[in-house]
């Protein structure tokens, strides 16, 4: 009997081994196919900067805005169709000398005229996206660091990222 048992739990442990080994093969796969579709529905769209970093803001301030520029440097007219974001605190604007579109915000927080652009941006063009945080907009549990996402996605499927992040103080 105590043999048997022993017997039982030496399977067991192989068969754990074995499961977990097939597990992380599995999650190797997963995260390279991941970063394989990443690579094939890059945008065209071009920025010198892509990240900003805000710092240190506080929440009794307000909120904070930072504009990029972003350019077309093809050969052929680009049409951004969505610009959405990662977080209901962040919004963006799509703009170009007097003129400017939006607000642009993240998707299922209203309808979807909220992401719909629809800009072309022509060859040789570029755009000005402005980006604004609202620290409150998480209320006081909203402190600490935080890192959103705005993301510009053309005709082809193709999407563009600018990334901000802030240290949130109350």
């Amino acid at each position: 009997m105590k043999n048997t048992i022993k017997t039982i739990a030496i399977w067991v442990l192989v068969g754990g081994v074995f499961v977990g080994f097939l597990w992380l093969l599995s999650k190797g796969q997963a995260s390279s196919s991941t970063s394989k579709n990443l690579t094939e529905s890059a945008s065209q769209l071009t920025a010198v900067e892509v990240f900003y970093d805000f710092g240190t803001i506080s929440m009794a301030n307000g909120n904070v805005s930072k504009t990029f520029r972003v350019s077309n440097n093809t050969a052929e007219d680009i049409l951004v169709k969505e610009i959405s974001t990662s977080c209901m605190c962040t919004t963006a604007y799509i703009g170009n000398g007097g003129f400017k579109k939006g607000p642009y915000g993240m998707p299922g927080h209203g309808s979807s005229a909220l992401t719909r652009a629809n800009e072309k941006i022509g060859a040789g063009e570029s755009r000005d996206v402005e980006v604004v945080f609202d620290p409150n907009a998480h209320g006081p549990a909203g402190v600490g660091t935080i890192d959103r996402l705005i993301y510009l996605t053309d005709a082809s499927g193709g999407t563009f990222q600018l990334e901000i992040r802030a240290e949130v103080t109350p």
